[in-house]
């Protein structure tokens, strides 16, 4: 592990704890951990890093899925699939994840967001309930088809994966937020899971540092839950609309100027 100060890891377990709970509410909260990451250790190869990100934001996203699956119950019959496809999707996207330029897949994303921002915003109803667009089998191959894509995303890319799910699942499948955040952990799990055990082969993840960050976003993921659910989809809708801002912002930045 690189040398790190008292105070960088101080700077790092801060951040960990904030992207918890940005995570566990919408999603996003690689836009807090991983530049902190790139500022604190800047000796650090992309893959320790990304890796190490990745062990960090499990801890974080394993409570708020435990938490949200007690206190809102996800139907499991959805949530299985969903899993499972987006941790092998996250699989396959890690192992093309050095193959594939990022420029090519941030003006891609940059695009997305702006339009999921602004279909969010000019529907204010949208998530306010659930009302689900398929039936039966066909919604469960939705929620297969929304996991494998948004899965490989993640895998390969990363940035907003949460808000991504989220809004498929809200948008596309036709849950309020609620019921959609919790779904998009149990499938960040997943995914986080499923890039992490590729990187493993290959020596990456910084264990030490991972972990200790990892508990500080587990707390941080846990407090974020019970924000959310304590305060219900509307909450959930306005942080959703600050954090997917925020990622075209920095998307935007580095598109254009980065």
């Amino acid at each position: 592990m690189p040398d790190v100060s008292v105070w960088t890891l101080v700077f790092l377990v801060i951040a960990a704890f904030s992207a918890g709970w940005i995570d566990a509410v919408v999603g996003g909260g690689g836009l807090i951990q991983l530049p902190a990451m790139l500022l604190g250790l800047p000796g650090a190869t992309p893959a320790q890093i990304l890796s190490t990100n990745k062990i960090s934001s499990l801890c974080g996203t394993t409570t708020s899925a435990v938490t949200f699956g007690v206190k809102v119950r996800p139907d499991r019959r959805t949530v299985v699939p969903l899993a499972i496809l987006a941790g092998l999707g996250s699989a396959a996207g890690a192992l093309v994840a050095t193959k594939i330029p990022m420029s090519w897949f941030k003006p891609i994303v940059l695009v997305l967001l702006i339009g999921v921002a602004i279909y969010t915003a000019m529907k204010p109803s949208l998530g306010a309930r659930t009302a689900l667009r398929f039936d039966g089998r066909d919604h469960y191959v939705a929620a297969s088809v929304v996991g494998v894509l948004i899965g490989f995303y993640d895998g390969a890319v990363g940035p907003g994966t949460g808000s991504f799910l989220i809004f498929a699942l809200v948008g596309f499948l036709g849950y309020n937020f609620l019921q959609a955040s919790a779904k998009a952990k149990i499938a960040n799990v997943a995914t986080n899971l499923g890039a992490i055990i590729i990187f493993a082969f290959n020596g990456a993840p910084l264990w030490i540092l991972g972990l200790i960050m990892g508990a500080a976003n587990m707390l941080g993921g846990l407090l974020g839950a019970r924000t959310a659910v304590a305060r219900g989809s509307r909450f959930v809708r306005v942080i959703f609309l600050v954090v997917v801002s925020a990622l075209i912002l920095r998307l935007a930045y580095d598109v254009f100027w980065g």
